[in-house]
């Protein structure tokens, strides 16, 4: 093989690993998390800001296409946008098979115990909940902040100002969560 037709190859093989939005992918799938829209817009951010409503973990989604740092989405019956606001170091590929999974997690909530199905269908956090529960109730971290999903600690916002931040034991369990007593308040389950 001369060095030329190597060269295409290796430019070939790259230009697929980083195809452009317009290439990405559609799929049907589910939603990973309880994620907040205002209706039109879910970011990855999550923060729960007043007009905005949960969608729940589980919720049938269809990936119809992609767009400049966002993944539009069909479900319940409507056209959304998820917003990759603060994970761009995920290409949108990668961040649209985080969000919209193959495995429908609502069967996982429902063999959890009691306790962690209503962590989750509250959208908040409980002891003892695993990392993959956490993402269920509250969504995913943003990657800009937490590029490591087995770190000890997730650092997190239930809005710009109320940051929050899970620890994690050495089994990947929920130990504490360290917040400000309000966003404490609407973030954990005791």
């Amino acid at each position: 093989m001369s060095a030329r037709t190597t060269a295409v190859a290796v430019a070939a093989l790259l230009g697929a690993l980083s195809l452009p939005a317009a290439a990405q992918p559609t799929f049907d799938g589910f939603l990973c998390c309880n994620m907040r829209t205002d209706g039109s817009w879910i970011s990855d951010a999550n923060y729960a800001e007043s007009g905005k409503r949960i969608i729940p973990a589980g919720t049938p989604t269809r990936v119809t296409g992609y767009g400049r740092m966002r993944v539009l989405v069909e479900l319940n019956g409507g056209k959304q946008a998820l917003g990759n606001d603060y994970s761009r170091d995920l290409d949108l590929g990668t961040f649209a098979k985080r969000y919209v999974v193959s495995e429908d997690p609502a069967r996982k909530i429902a063999g959890y115990p009691p306790k962690i199905r209503d962590a989750i269908k509250s959208a908040r956090v409980a002891k003892g909940m695993t990392r993959e529960q956490v993402a269920m109730a509250v969504g995913y971290p943003m990657s800009s902040e937490n590029p490591n999903l087995d770190a000890p600690i997730w650092r997190m916002w239930l809005s710009s100002f109320s940051e929050f931040q899970v620890l994690f034991d050495n089994a990947g369990r929920v130990r504490q969560v360290e917040t400000d007593p309000q966003t404490r308040n609407l973030v954990v389950m005791d």
